[in-house]
């Protein structure tokens, strides 16, 4: 990647090396298409994202194409050479398809979008952009949303054109939009997330006449649909660098409209500074869980390291003797999870498992420091059922005191249950704890029929197994006869 300490022309050379041998790699695809739409009379560019990743050195599999074809041509052409071609997005002028090729000595599967050129608006009340083709690849480019995103290669003849400057601002390391920005921002807001989103991506800074329309304009992301924006969001979050974007979404007023939970950690602090800046915890605690992810990214729990704590603005208290408490706002804190994911369009179990984890964040500091017993480990792995790795990982990472004591402590601590964990784990199946006795054996005994009492007496033998741990057979029955006698 370029270097913005180095002088610009030699961080320009150094980019255009990269793609040079980064195109050279898809070219066996990528020209052999180019030759199918040229024979057709049409033209074919590698363009966007796909562009600016080569000059980075790290493009994909994933291909990139804009075309003056209108999409009816481009299926004419895709259909015979691709393995597998889809429509979903060409109300949008977009044809996808899959294709196998040999490059060297490695079999390699591309995922190829070809787009025909177009431009795009919203009016002011749409939740979806109106698309209109255009004829030249110049108009094409100065509609994208970034100029390192507004570059192209055109083929199979590798001729680069970049008229906003995209390479220069590749080189410095800086998003700015191919016209202003204002205009960039009313034909689809959702380009507003994207600089974040970018910014966290690449590592980027905005420009600051960026970060000025975005603050103006914030308002706008308003008519973007739920979905969208909820994409961004996770592109983002999903991201090496989460707090830059996040960090720009909330400075810029748009968290405000999209995540509103999360701006609101920022709560003054009370004259003694006798709680932490609960907006900054939260971001060094997303940090922290990004470190201890171990098979990478993980959106269940960077989602519950973001959202753990949103429920403390609205459990806050100032006590008496000046302490500040928070008392059940990990409760409070996953009912607004849930209402918050849900109001994004996540997934009905993305939703579960983020608000059960917010849920229990907690759990581990109600056993205090002292020793566990087997009925609060149980308990604690019943709980957290399979969040339990993600729950050790955000427990972990909710610590962010300075004071290398403490800190000490409640690692040594929480060691101290993994350990229990795993040495109850050896005798007793803990991941799928049940009852000593079924349901079927439960009407056997007490001589019932299917009913409500059922449920009574398997929730009665539940808890007594995790007061107790496994019971054998004639023990399970005596407690079932004797808990049944009380019943009547």
């Amino acid at each position: 990647m370029p270097n913005p300490n180095e002088d610009t022309p030699s961080a320009l050379s150094r980019a255009q090396q990269r793609a040079v041998t980064e195109l050279l790699r898809v070219a066996p695809v990528a020209d052999d298409l180019a030759r199918r739409f040229q024979e057709a009379g049409f033209s074919l560019a590698l363009v966007g994202g796909s562009v600016r990743d080569a000059l980075l050195g790290r493009l994909g599999n994933d291909l990139d194409f804009t075309t003056d074809a209108r999409p009816e041509d481009v299926l004419k052409i895709v259909r015979p050479w691709a393995d597998a071609v889809w429509e979903v997005g060409i109300a949008f002028g977009t044809v996808g398809a899959n294709k196998g090729a040999r490059v060297g000595d490695a079999d390699m599967n591309f995922q190829i979008e070809i787009t025909t050129y177009r431009s795009e608006a919203y009016d002011r009340t749409s939740r979806k952009p109106e698309v209109s083709y255009g004829d030249s690849i110049d108009e094409d480019l100065v509609r994208r949303d970034f100029t390192v995103n507004a570059m192209a290669v055109a083929l199979p003849e590798k001729e680069f054109i970049d008229p906003h400057g995209g390479l220069e601002d590749l080189a410095a390391r800086v998003l700015r939009t191919p016209g202003t920005p204002e205009e960039s921002f009313s034909d689809d807001p959702l380009r507003m997330m994207r600089a974040a989103r970018f910014a966290a991506q690449l590592d980027f800074e905005v420009a600051p006449e960026v970060v000025a329309a975005m603050t103006d304009m914030a308002e706008r992301i308003e008519i973007v649909s739920a979905e969208r924006v909820r994409d961004e969001l996770n592109k983002l979050i999903l991201s090496d660098h989460p707090r830059k974007g996040l960090t720009l979404l909330v400075d810029s007023g748009l968290a405000d409209h999209v995540l509103p939970e999360l701006p609101a950690l920022r709560l003054e602090s009370d004259e003694h500074h006798r709680h932490k800046d609960v907006y900054e915890h939260t971001l060094i605690v997303l940090e922290q869980a990004i470190a201890l992810e171990e098979n990478g990214p993980d959106l269940t729990l960077r989602l519950a390291a973001l959202l753990h704590d949103i429920g403390k603005p609205r459990t806050r208290r100032f006590e008496k003797d000046g302490r500040v408490s928070f008392h059940h706002h990990e409760v409070v804190g996953a009912k607004m999870t849930k209402k918050r994911m849900t109001a994004l369009k996540y997934s009905n179990e993305l939703v579960k498992d983020v608000s059960r984890l917010v849920e229990l964040h907690l759990r581990f500091h109600g056993y205090g420091t002292g020793e566990w017993t087997d009925s609060a480990v149980r308990r604690y792995v019943r709980d957290a059922g399979p969040l339990l790795e993600r729950l050790h990982k955000l427990t972990r990472s909710d610590c962010t005191t300075r004071n290398k004591r403490k800190a000490a402590a409640l690692s040594r601590a929480y060691d101290g249950l993994e350990d229990r964990i795993a040495q109850l784990q050896e005798q007793e199946e803990l991941d799928s704890i049940r009852p000593d006795l079924d349901g079927n054996q439960i009407m056997e005994i007490l001589g019932v029929s299917p009913g409500p009492v059922i449920g009574k007496a398997y929730k009665f033998l539940l808890e007594l197994r995790l007061e107790n741990g496994p019971m054998e057979h004639d023990a399970a029955v005596t407690a079932l006869k004797e808990w049944w006698a009380g019943q009547e």
